[in-house]
C-alpha cells in the first residue's frame, strides 16, 4: 500500500503578505503544479481510455501518478 501527501495550501496569501521573491517564486510553481494537476483529473474523468493524460506536465503529477490511476 502506497500513501501520498501533498500540502499545498496558504500559497494564494503569499503574495499580499509577502515581498520575498523566494516565497513568491515557490508560490507560483505551487499554483502551476495544482494547474497541471487539475489538467489530470480532468483527463481522467473524461473517461475516453484512449485520450492522452499529462502526467509529465509538472513533478507533482508524476509523483501522483500510480495514485491518480496511472500506470507505473
Amino acid at each position: 500500500m502506497k500513501l501520498n501527501l501533498c500540502d499545498l495550501a496558504g500559497s494564494e496569501k503569499t503574495f499580499a503578505i509577502s515581498t520575498n521573491d523566494k516565497v513568491k517564486e515557490e508560490s507560483i510553481n505551487i499554483n502551476t503544479s495544482l494547474f497541471y494537476l487539475r489538467k489530470v483529473i480532468t483527463s481522467l474523468s473524461e473517461g475516453n481510455p484512449s485520450a492522452h493524460v499529462p502526467y509529465r506536465d509538472s513533478k507533482l503529477t508524476m509523483l501522483l501518478k500510480n495514485s491518480l490511476g496511472g500506470q507505473g
